[in-house]
């Protein structure tokens, strides 16, 4: 090789001390920095970093899953949003796995993963609880990982959240000490005995949870205390009780909740504590405030779409190719849905929420290898400027979180708050027949987007709940029945309501300023709230029950000094808790005065068409609202009970279903179901509506009042479908098939047999009631059948006719085929000739 193709002469290298000592100082220097400054300018990342670290603001975020389809889908989903929304420093997913589970696991190549052993059998208890792997699974990241090393600030996750921002711990006020998370108001557990039972400070037990955002000292403080604490709270089963934990199952379920509240108490961290970051979809974000989790912990929909990630347990749509979640409705949809802006945001929330899940899972099934997509308008949506646009990063806008706006939070000023708080109640007794209704409500209320909380009051006597089963069903408030009056002896179980609300008062503090009281048979479909329907002190709102003729005669005259005040009203009560507070008990004594009255029973005189004083307390209610000057906001567009024909217009939020109803030759009467226990036996379910796109066209109203009756039938179906999969049910087999007969047989039977002896008059009326309704029907179900039979026709000749011309075309196609080739014959003998 030639000199110049080889090394300098002399052996010295380029670099070398030759080299070093030829060039100048002052040229080296320029050299040294012109270098930097290129390595600057390409590699941006290395300067953040070594500033970062030179600040002491290196960041990592983690999250806790276990292996399994369920959690793979959720990891996907936070990757990408994380990915899209520009969250700085590296990302740990903390796999929980056993050994046996591994072998057959798929995802191990989804995101960067350190496996963690197990917790979710507990190896010293044997207590299934896999919510512990979250906390055990930090303690091993902080044990066995370098990167804990590395890191100056943590962010602790849940898989079930979208990202729609960076989270940066400074930036949220977060200090050493000082932690900044999410509110989590349903800890009641922090306020009384359970924290007085778990943690030496119970005063410094904060309502926190979703999102965890703390100085890598902390956590290592607190960490093992996490999870000791959470081992500690599930152990205590004495005091898993709704109304101490706040845990609507009654089951120990949020414990690794409390273990963190516990711990962090134990340790003597404060945290930055604010309730705007994260929400739920469903939810509506208070004005002005862009959160930047969306957490879909709970189901949710918009208009007709909806979706729950139970719904979603076993669903392998990781592996699937190219298969997504069902597509919400595009935002122009959503634009026309609603008028109330708050409401519109919330609901662009949640389409936001399942529009980055499918683009994770549309980016992630390309990554593996899958064909392209087909295309749809769906997945052009996905690719679309005008959703990269709507998905963009959104970022902090610094608010301030301290002590003070911590207060504020939590309390809810109403110097803060431009909404007043609510409190959702509904009254029901110890019996599988209100257990369907409360699953059925529970349900609707999750997906309504109800603000605050919710209450059952469950009326039972002590023999009932030595056996009753469905503690778990809702939060409650237990009260003494009152089904067999006390002092009369009068079997009146409709009591129960207003002294149900009565002790409620009695016993239980409250900031709501406004109560909204439900009955159990009650599908929600959308907010109740004060400041749409105009409730105010003074004036309640409620729904017109226009039967109760009592208002207009001698009765009102004998049971209230102001008779032109009764309002006929009932269902639905949005009412001031200070009015509450002057009127329950007038309720209590009302409703027992007119059920004393038997003397005005008639149904001439109250409207009741058993005329057996079953609607007391609905007159209790009137009456007692007169007496103290309430009159009530009637609106006729909050409920609709279903089969009856809606108002134009009307969007009503609640169906009640009290009475029977039916769609062609299905029906479903709440009564016949009065002994069937179909909560407590495995996937058992109400008999399935007809689909609404076999209702045909009759006219506008009818096809409208078919399809919210099945809806709500629907509903009731959805509902106890996820409660029989969160009870673990097993697959649907012959158990299924078994059980429903069972029950179907039952409610058969119930039909046939209800209320005999004491409630026999009350079954003639009511089966009267039932006929007159069901003779309007038949006329209907023979013109659908005769519209449907003329379809049936038309679509038979469109096929006939399209046979016939594919013959025609194919025998025409055939005989030129013949002509031709005769012709190319012909033409070739004559050549040869």
């Amino acid at each position: 090789m030639g000199e110049s193709g080889g090394q300098p002469k002399g052996g010295i290298r380029p670099g070398g001390e030759g080299a070093r000592s030829a060039t100048p100082p002052s040229m080296a220097a320029a050299i040294s920095g012109a270098v930097a400054a290129a390595l600057l300018l390409l590699c941006p990342a290395w300067a953040s970093a070594a500033a970062a670290v030179g600040e002491g603001r290196r960041l990592h975020t983690l999250f806790s899953v276990e292996c399994g389809d369920y959690f793979d889908w959720q990891a996907v989903g936070l990757l990408h949003s994380l990915r899209k929304a520009g969250q700085p420093g590296g990302v740990t997913r903390l796999l929980s796995c056993a050994e046996d589970q591994l072998p057959s696991y798929r995802g191990l190549r989804i995101g960067h993963t350190l496996q963690v052993p197990s917790f979710s059998r507990h190896p010293r208890t044997g207590d299934w609880y896999p919510a512990i792997n979250k906390p055990a699974g930090v303690v091993h990241w902080l044990k066995h990982s370098p990167e804990a090393d590395n890191v100056d600030w943590v962010v602790i996750l849940d898989a079930d959240q979208i990202i729609r921002g960076p989270i940066v711990p400074w930036e949220l006020g977060a200090e050493k000490g000082k932690p900044f998370a999410a509110y989590y108001g349903y800890l009641k557990g922090c306020d009384n005995i359970l924290a007085q039972l778990h943690t030496a400070h119970p005063e410094f037990c904060d309502k926190v949870g979703g999102i965890l955002a703390m100085h890598i000292d902390d956590l290592r403080a607190l960490a093992p205390l996490w999870l000791s604490k959470t081992e500690e709270v599930r152990q205590d089963k004495s005091h898993w009780s709704t109304n101490i934990t706040g845990d609507i199952y009654g089951m120990g379920w949020i414990s690794e909740m409390y273990g963190y509240a516990f711990g962090a108490a134990e340790v003597g961290l404060r945290h930055k504590i604010n309730d705007d970051i994260m929400i739920y979809p469903g939810y509506i974000p208070r004005p002005g405030i862009e959160p930047l989790i969306l957490h879909y912990g709970l189901p949710f929909k918009a208009g007709n779409w909806s979706f729950s990630k139970l719904e979603h347990h076993e669903d392998g749509i990781v592996y699937d190719c190219n298969r997504l979640f069902p597509p919400p409705p595009f935002p122009r949809e959503v634009e026309m849905m609603e008028s109330d802006p708050n409401v519109k945001r919330g609901l662009f929330l949640s389409i936001e929420c399942i529009n980055t899940l499918n683009e994770g899972l549309l980016l992630h099934h390309a990554s593996v290898g899958c064909p392209k997509a087909q295309w749809s308008k769906y997945l052009s949506f996905l690719k679309s400027r005008r959703f990269s646009e709507l998905t963009k990063p959104k970022y902090w806008k610094g608010q301030k979180v301290d002590s003070t706006i911590t207060m504020q939070h939590v309390a809810l000023s109403k110097a803060n708050s431009e909404y007043p708080k609510i409190h959702t109640l509904f009254s029901t007794e110890c019996s599988s027949y209100f257990d369907w209704q409360t699953v059925g409500l529970m349900h609707s209320f999750r997906l309504s987007g109800q603000p605050g909380n919710i209450t059952r009051l469950l009326s039972c006597t002590d023999e009932d709940l030595k056996n009753y089963k469905g503690h778990d069903l809702a939060p409650t408030h237990y009260v003494p029945s009152m089904s067999r009056h006390p002092l009369t002896g009068d079997w009146y179980p409709a009591i129960n309501k207003p002294a149900a609300v009565l002790h409620w008062l009695n016993h239980v503090q409250t900031d709501a300023e406004f109560i909204v009281i439900l009955d159990a048979d009650m599908i929600m479909r959308g907010p109740i709230t004060p400041w749409e329907y105009g409730a105010k002190l003074g004036h309640p709102v409620s729904t017109p029950y226009e039967y109760l003729i009592g208002c207009d005669n001698i009765l009102a005259k004998i049971h209230t000094r102001n008779p032109s005040a009764c309002d006929k009203v009932g269902g639905v009560i949005i009412m001031h808790i200070d009015d509450l507070r002057r009127f329950a008990i007038l309720w209590l004594h009302k409703s027992e005065e007119v059920r004393a009255d038997k003397a005005h029973y008639a149904t001439n005189i109250t409207g009741d068409i058993y005329a057996s004083g079953w609607i007391s307390e609905m007159y209790g209610y009137s009456f007692a609202a007169a007496e103290i000057n309430l009159r009530h906001i009637i609106r006729r567009d909050i409920m609709i009970y279903p089969g009856y024909v809606p108002l134009p217009g009307a969007k009503y939020k609640v169906f009640h279903y009290g009475l029977r109803f039916g769609v062609g030759n299905w029906s479903f009467d709440k009564a016949d179901w009065r002994n069937a226990d179909v909560v407590n036996t495995c996937w058992a379910k109400f008999p399935e509506p007809p689909d609404p796109d076999t209702i045909m066209q009759e006219g506008l109203d009818a096809r409208e009042r078919d399809l919210l009756s099945i809806e709500c039938a629907r509903a009731l179906n959805k509902a106890l479908y996820l409660h029989h999969k969160r009870r673990n049910c097993p697959r649907i087999g012959t158990i299924h098939s078994t059980s429903s007969n069972k029950i179907e047989r039952i409610a058969h039977e119930s039909s046939r047999n209800r209320n005999r002896g004491k409630f026999e008059s009350m079954d003639v009326a009511r089966e009267k009631t039932v006929e007159r309704a069901a003779a309007t029907i038949p006329p209907v179900h023979r013109s659908r059948r005769l519209a449907r039979s003329s379809r049936i026709w038309i679509i038979a000749v469109w096929a006939v006719s399209i046979v016939v011309f594919l013959l025609v075309i194919s025998m025409f196609f055939t005989d030129r085929r013949r002509s031709v080739s005769r012709s190319r014959v012909s033409r070739s003998l004559k050549a040869h000739v």
